[in-house]
């Protein structure tokens, strides 16, 4: 599975004109599901986005994680992200799940996100969403888990 996480002081997702996730300081997530993943995947992304330090501590250093300050979670689908760019000017989806596959496990991945986190919003997979946000820093980073 790949992420993005970007550290926001504020992100919202939208689809027809409704607010569907909402968050104030914390991450947003970015979330692709490849054909290789598995539940042991989406278990090891989930606990890197929940533990990776990009919030600063008293001395202004990165050392704090999501759970340290407590901080709102929003995870959006998004299948572009498993693109292979790498050659000419069109991206290629070889290795994206397939929309049944992706749909599966981003459920679980909601799914077990409920169950180790609060609060946690999602946005709608497959749906026509308008994303915004405010970056904090800009902070950015790409997670990845399974085959390399």
């Amino acid at each position: 599975m790949i992420s993005i996480i970007q550290r926001v002081t504020q992100a919202k997702v939208t689809v027809n004109q409704q607010d569907i996730g909402v968050i104030g300081k914390g991450i947003m997530a970015l979330v692709a599901v490849e054909k290789q993943d598995t539940e042991k995947e989406a278990q090891r992304l989930l606990e890197r986005i929940l533990n990776y330090r990009i919030f600063a501590d008293h001395e202004d250093k990165m050392n704090l994680s999501l759970r340290d300050i407590n901080g709102g979670l929003l995870i959006v689908p998004q299948f572009t992200l498993a693109a292979d760019t790498n050659k000419g000017n069109r991206p290629s989806f070889a290795s994206a799940a397939s929309p049944e596959y992706g749909r599966l496990l981003f459920s679980y991945f909601q799914k077990i996100a409920q169950e180790s986190y609060a609060p946690v919003q999602f946005g709608e997979f497959g749906a026509d969403m308008k994303v915004s946000l405010i970056n904090d820093g800009p902070v950015t980073f790409t997670l990845k888990t399974g085959v390399k």
